[in-house]
């Protein structure tokens, strides 16, 4: 005794066949076959699972807009129209139901809201700013700029960099402490020190 689910051999290669017509021929009918038959199913399977009826109508729609695209895709051999179909409709489904867990864009949240461009004039002052320090690095010696570049850019402790260069932890703060002097002199006049 067949089981009452069960669908005749002959209903299932018929629609095997149609798949595979679409995917040969782009036959308009075939698709209209398979439409008529697994829409209201597909509908169903997802209203069924917890699915809105707009929802299901969706991923409905988004299933069979597969099916057309990707008719070449299909093997008879492996699967029936059935599980391909079903398949292709549980991905869609499972592919919305991890969008809509995903929180929403917010325009307005810090973190994407860009920065105020500053003003002419704090953008000259930047700029001049970072001309005197370039001017001034030119001016040091090289025995102060490798200090310098390596305790600001390598962010190396004084003992660190001692032992870097074989010198005595008391010349290396000497150094930098002299190359900071002559920073801060070429600075003073933007920042109103001394003033």
């Amino acid at each position: 005794m067949d089981h009452p689910r069960r669908k005749p051999p002959a209903v299932s290669q018929d629609l095997s066949d149609c798949i595979v017509r679409i995917a040969t021929d782009h036959d308009e009918a075939a698709f209209d076959v398979l439409f008529r038959h697994y829409a209201p199913r597909l509908k169903s399977y997802f209203t069924r699972r917890g699915g809105d009826p707009a929802m299901a109508e969706e991923i409905t729609q988004e299933t069979m807009v597969s099916v057309w695209k990707n008719a070449a895709q299909f093997d008879p051999a492996k699967a029936s129209a059935t599980t391909w179909i079903f398949t292709i409709a549980r991905n869609l489904g499972i592919d919305r139901l991890r969008r809509a867990k995903r929180p929403s864009f917010d325009p307005h949240d810090p973190a994407f809201v860009p920065d105020e461009e500053d003003p002419p004039d704090r953008q000259f002052e930047r700029a001049e700013a970072q001309r005197r320090v370039r001017d001034v690095m030119n001016t040091l010696s090289s025995n102060e700029k490798s200090v310098l570049m390596l305790s600001f850019y390598e962010n190396q402790s004084h003992g660190e960099i001692a032992q870097r260069l074989g010198l005595p932890v008391g010349t290396v703060k000497s150094r930098i402490r002299l190359a900071f002097g002559k920073l801060r002199a070429a600075l003073e006049p933007l920042t109103g020190a001394g003033r």
